[in-house]
């Protein structure tokens, strides 16, 4: 098994990622234990610019300390050059599964990201392609090359839109109908090219209303996002049921899936027709549930 395909088995289920700011140890302490499926861990927004360099060193840390749970490790690097590639380098060594790229604007920056993390893991024995890349598109001209961008190196596994700064650039409000049509026109694009996409149709910035997290996540399910970051540990939960299939759901998923035996170009399940693409959903939806395409 490659590199890659290994990587894919770690990413099977991300349904909820908190972002936690690396240089707040109390909070990097507590992160593991929120259930999220997987850690943010921030060098960037969250961080004082006087405070990235103590963030970065203590990701050699924090990034073993967040993963002995059992949750995927991301890394949040910075945008400027200044502090990409020492981030990188420092998410790497340390062991991180993945790096969000922020303020991707052109399919070569996530290359040259890819460029330096293949260099660090051939350094430190890590298997080549083991630290995978989320894009996150924030700008127009980033939205306008989103098809370039996830295309742009085989480390990539999803695209995010950072729906703060994309609508103050559009000057628009992050909950608008403009925001949903980029955040679409995003999602597309990364299934175009094979990848998956984490997002809400809404913003993250009302911690308190949990109600209108979950509504904002569930119509994100429903439009094909298979799981979406969150800043406060109490979203953690609300995030993990939006997208979460239901049973009745998951049920019907194992029966379209055992219908259509090798050889059939369609099946009958519950008076509908079954055919390849519906195939396709169902094992979709059982993969959200953690369980393999054979249901089991």
């Amino acid at each position: 098994m490659t590199a890659i395909d290994e990587s894919d088995r770690r990413f099977r289920r991300l349904r909820s990622l908190l972002y936690v700011p690396a240089d707040r140890e109390r909070f990097v302490a507590g992160a593991a234990g929120r259930g999220a499926d997987a850690v943010i861990l921030d060098l960037e927004d969250g961080v004082a610019e006087s405070a990235k360099p103590a963030a970065r060193a203590a990701l050699a840390a924090a990034v073993p300390q967040v993963g002995a749970a059992g949750a995927r490790v991301f890394v949040r690097i910075n945008s400027r050059l200044a502090h990409a590639a020492a981030d990188v380098e420092a998410a790497v060594r340390a062991g991180a599964d993945g790096l969000f790229v922020p303020k991707t604007d052109d399919p070569q920056w996530p290359r040259l990201i890819a460029e330096r993390a293949g260099e660090v893991e051939r350094d430190v024995g890590r298997p080549e392609g083991w630290t995978r890349l989320v894009p996150m598109i924030e700008t127009l001209a980033g939205l306008d090359r989103r098809a370039a961008i996830a295309a742009a190196t085989p480390r990539t596994l999803a695209l995010v839109c950072g729906g703060e700064d994309l609508s103050a650039e559009i000057g628009a409000e992050p909950g608008s109908e403009v925001m949903r049509l980029a955040k679409l026109q995003i999602l597309m694009a990364a299934r175009a090219a094979g990848l998956t996409a984490f997002g809400l149709m809404g913003s993250l910035a009302g911690i308190d209303d949990l109600d209108a997290l979950r509504r904002a996540a569930e119509e994100a399910a429903r439009q094909g996002f298979e799981g979406a970051s969150c800043i406060h540990p109490a979203q953690v939960a609300v995030l993990n049921r939006a997208f979460t299939p239901d049973e009745a759901a998951v049920e019907h998923a194992r029966r379209v899936v055992a219908a259509l035996q090798p050889g059939q170009g369609t099946a009958k399940v519950d008076g509908r027709m079954v055919d390849a693409p519906v195939v396709a959903r169902a094992r979709r939806v059982l993969a959200r549930a953690g369980e393999d395409a054979a249901g089991t």
